[in-house]
């Protein structure tokens, strides 16, 4: 194998082409005889995800070879613990297209053999003090640095055991070729070997993106990442979805395959699951595709909302003014809140889609449907302004799966999520303002799997799945809330209303003993006594994740 620092990129022309070096000189008349150039083989990851675990660079190196080199006959060798070693011979693996192993403790000499062996290897280029006994088809070069100004290097006085050992060599200069790369040496005029190799990149692998950004990143192991041309994309946290940069690096790459790096990555299936709605493009408010990513170093979200129905005022502050007026008056909210937090504050609307109504409307449902194309303008209005929208369902005796499926082209817009308000959910024998509606959590359950679903079949972003709540009976079985689909982000929004001690007496008992999820607080213009300002909103603790006012 060919290192780096011995390595140029080199196109040969018909006349350039390195010959076998003989033990007889050459008569003038002789026609020089191409060596055919050494090229490896790659191998596209049969999974949509693969994860390597990289528990050490040296396993790290050997998986990365593993799983993406079928064949190579020429591969590069370095100990783990010289990181100068390492360095130079990632320039060479990435230079001549061929993988990067690593000798140390953590991977015995007989499973670096075993690859050798699996990879028809028959060219080992060593970097640093490698003790590797090659087998005695393998000719072993030892590389040197000072090789790279064009000097000769001098061979070890003996070959390791079971192994050739190449006479020195030293740099052959030419032209790079970007579009044919290929890596050649010549040896030293004083020696006689068999012939030193000359090496060609491999074509390289298209539909196949590597991952990182789990840890610190195996040098060895990328370096065998870059000889076969993958790109690479981070992804800090381990969670594509986690980041714009992430979102649009995918996306430019639509990849078919990726191979993540480090055992932090999770889950291969989850894994796929998260770069097939990231490789789509489509962008959460406040970037990325998660509602509330958790990346340590970088910002989080919190959200800020108007809540109400369109065009009705006695239902909310949302409902007092047009559809611009209403997305100035949520922004203006919103900006309130940003001096108060590191977090990126996106502005909401949460707007009443299904309204409870006194009496039965024509269905019996006591709940009265408000048409999707009547909803439209304001949720495209704050789609385009960077809103988060949130759909509110009052269902009266009316199952919140029956008209969650109603509204099913809006929560296809991916910045649309869904709130149940179990307040509003009647028994077959109860009526609005008589009794305080309840729903078992089995029903919201299933809410949250169709949501799920549809949003991962539509490659959405992740989308916020609200229970609104102000008691504990309102949502019997809370215990079983469901919280596991890596597509939505469940909160549980308390709605107590009153004076500010029975306000967070609610807050503490709905908080006590209650799944993993986010947090919301509601503020009622003319309900509390008195309403928060923003300051003392965010003193609650946690700090509520949604806040929207009513």
């Amino acid at each position: 194998m060919v290192v780096a620092a011995l390595l140029v990129l080199v196109g040969c022309t018909p006349d350039e082409r390195p010959t076998a070096a003989t033990s007889s000189p050459r008569t003038p008349s002789a026609t020089p005889t191409a060596t055919p150039a050494l090229t490896a083989t790659l191998t596209t990851p049969a999974p949509a995800a693969v994860v390597l675990p990289a528990a050490t660079a040296e396993t790290a190196a050997l998986e990365a070879s593993q799983t993406l080199f079928a064949q190579a006959p020429v591969v590069v060798l370095a100990p783990a613990e010289d990181p100068a070693a390492q360095a130079a011979a990632a320039t060479t693996a990435t230079t001549v297209g061929a993988p990067l192993l690593l000798t140390g403790p953590a991977v015995p000499a007989d499973a670096l053999l075993g690859e050798l062996d699996r990879l028809g290897t028959r060219w080992v280029l060593a970097h640093g003090a490698t003790d590797l006994a090659v087998p005695s088809d393998v000719t072993l070069v030892r590389a040197d640095a000072t090789a790279a100004a064009g000097t000769s290097s001098e061979a070890p006085s003996a070959a390791p055991t079971g192994g050739q050992l190449a006479a020195p060599v030293t740099l052959a200069p030419s032209t790079p070729t970007p579009s044919a790369p290929t890596a050649r040496v010549s040896p030293s005029p004083s020696s006689t070997p068999a012939d030193l190799p000359r090496t060609a990149r491999p074509e390289p692998l298209t539909g196949t993106v590597a991952l990182t950004g789990v840890g610190a990143a195996p040098a060895a192991a990328l370096a065998t990442i870059a000889a076969a041309g993958l790109p690479v994309v981070d992804v800090p946290g381990g969670d594509p979805r986690a980041t714009t940069a992430g979102v649009q690096a995918l996306a430019a790459n639509h990849p078919a395959h990726v191979v993540a790096v480090g055992a932090a990555f999770g889950d291969p299936a989850l894994l796929a699951s998260r770069v097939a709605a990231a490789s789509s493009g489509l962008l959460a408010p406040g970037g990325g595709q998660l509602v509330f990513p958790q990346v340590p170093g970088l910002p989080g979200k919190k959200y800020v909302a108007l809540y109400g129905a369109p065009g009705t005022p006695a239902l909310g502050v949302l409902g007092e003014q047009d559809v611009p007026a209403t997305i100035a008056r949520a922004q203006a909210h919103a900006d309130a809140f940003r001096p108060l937090t590191g977090d990126t504050v996106v502005p909401a609307v949460e707007i009443i889609a299904t309204v409870a109504s006194a009496g039965p409307e024509a269905d019996g449902s006591y709940s009265r449907a408000i048409p999707v194309e009547t909803l439209r303008p304001l949720v495209e209005a704050a789609g385009a302004a960077g809103f988060a929208v949130v759909l509110d369902l009052q269902p009266g005796r009316t199952d919140f799966l029956t008209q969650a499926q109603r509204y099913q082209d809006l929560l296809a817009l991916p910045y649309v999520g869904l709130a149940l308000d179990p307040e509003w959910r009647l028994a077959p024998d109860q009526v609005h303002l008589r009794q305080i509606g309840s729903v078992g959590v089995d029903e919201i359950n299933a809410v949250a799997a169709w949501l799920a679903d549809l949003t991962r079949q539509r490659g959405l972003p992740q989308k916020m799945f609200v229970v609104h709540q102000f008691s504990l009976r309102m949502v019997a079985g809370r215990e079983r809330l469901d919280t596991s689909h890596d597509e939505l982000a469940v909160l549980i929004h308390v709605d107590g209303q009153g004076t500010q001690p029975a306000k967070a007496g609610t807050w503490a008992t709905l908080r006590a003993g209650a799944p993993p999820v986010h947090w919301g607080w509601k503020n009622f213009y003319d309900e509390d006594q008195p309403m928060l300002d923003p300051a003392q909103t965010y003193a609650v603790q946690p700090v509520p994740d949604l806040v929207t006012y009513q």
